[in-house]
């Protein structure tokens, strides 16, 4: 059990994004292309956060020429350079995934002032 857990402690990043569920994120990605290394950017809703630890992951949606994307990031990942957080939402639920069959401005979150 302690070999698991020091295998992880090496994989944990020391300070970790503020990711709160509803508000929309920026999140920085290193993307590999052949010998090329790049950052992308996905920028979207935060709809759920899971599990806790080295497993922890965050779901983001945007919707993207007419069609919804959700992607699924670790937090603890090396492949994830940067979180920034564009504007905080004002939620009452856990998981957004009612935003899934929403559409316009009904898939809209209110900002937390």
């Amino acid at each position: 059990m302690n070999l698991i857990q020091a295998l992880d402690q090496q994989n944990v990043k020391a300070e970790l994004p503020v990711i709160e569920i509803g508000s929309t994120v920026r999140v920085h990605i290193k993307v590999k292309e052949g010998s090329k290394e790049r950052v992308q950017i996905f920028e979207g809703t935060v709809i759920a956060k899971k599990h806790g630890g080295v497993n922890e992951t965050f779901t983001v949606r945007r919707i993207s020429y007419g069609v919804g994307v959700e992607k699924v990031f670790p937090v603890h990942s090396p492949n994830v350079v940067k979180v920034e957080t564009v504007r905080r939402g004002k939620v009452r639920r856990a998981k957004l995934y009612y935003l899934r069959g929403r559409a316009g401005k009904a898939a809209k979150v209110k900002e937390k002032l």
